[in-house]
């Protein structure tokens, strides 16, 4: 059963015969099975998912490389946190969810980060919530440290400043990336907009303070705003952040 499509991908709900279960399928678009860098890019980051094993991020099985890429998914029931903002943009997210919801996401960069490599794409559509935790559910462009592949690689309202310039890129990028994720978690809206062009707001401006769309904490508004500084070394660390976030759960 189709689930999802995505520019290059569709997502398949499928059955598994050698484990008895249901399973996602991540396949190439058909439109796409003859490029040869959307082949390479599922495969690796099929090799790259069967290597980890992290409760917050997604497990892979299996990756099939002929006669077209393949990569078998753990089945995730639940919804993208994408999804939850919508439903919920009347009566935001509670406080107490997006602490948590950080706090699994500085697990999953904290892990990745040990394996020595940066996710660089954390988006609400990338996140699900299943049972009660977060879920990283795609590393289509995860890479090593260093400098970006490519400038503007990433998605555009949600990139660092240093990805849409093409920079170096470090742990910090990620801690970006968990920051956007929680001002769009907690304000119903991420705080940058995907203008069409070339220019990106990112390097034009600051992100708004958290707390000028709403009333949150101090602690917690002030480690959000940290996160999106423009500037990589004036970003807490992953594990800076979590200790940040530990403070803000037990006080509410």
């Amino acid at each position: 059963m189709h689930i999802n499509r995505r520019r290059v991908l569709d997502i398949y709900d499928v059955w598994s015969e050698e484990r008895a279960c249901r399973c996602m399928a991540k396949v190439l678009r058909a439109d796409y099975i003859e490029n040869q860098r959307a082949r390479d890019s599922l495969l690796s980051e099929g090799e790259t998912l069967k290597r980890l094993t992290h409760i917050h991020i997604v497990r892979a099985y299996e990756v099939i490389e002929n006669p077209c890429p393949v990569v078998i998914l753990e089945m995730l029931p639940g919804e993208t946190l994408d999804y939850l903002i919508y439903t919920h943009r009347r009566r935001r997210l509670s406080l107490s969810n997006i602490v948590f919801l950080g706090l699994h996401l500085c697990s999953a960069m904290h892990y990745l980060h040990r394996q020595g490599l940066l996710h660089l794409n954390l988006k609400p559509s990338n996140i699900l919530a299943t049972a009660g935790m977060a879920k990283v559910i795609d590393l289509s462009i995860a890479q090593r440290p260093g400098r970006a592949r490519g400038r503007g690689m990433g998605t555009r309202q949600y990139m660092a400043p240093e990805q849409c310039s093409g920079a170096v890129l470090t742990e910090a990028t990620d801690v970006w990336g968990i920051g956007v994720v929680l001002f769009h978690a907690a304000t119903g809206k991420p705080p940058f907009e995907a203008e069409a062009g070339e220019k990106y707001q990112q390097l034009e401006r600051r992100a708004d303070p958290v707390r000028s769309h709403r009333r949150v904490p101090n602690t917690f508004a002030t480690a959000v705003d940290r996160c999106l500084d423009s500037e990589p070394a004036r970003r807490p660390t992953v594990d800076e952040l979590a200790e940040l976030l530990y403070g803000v759960g037990n006080s509410t």
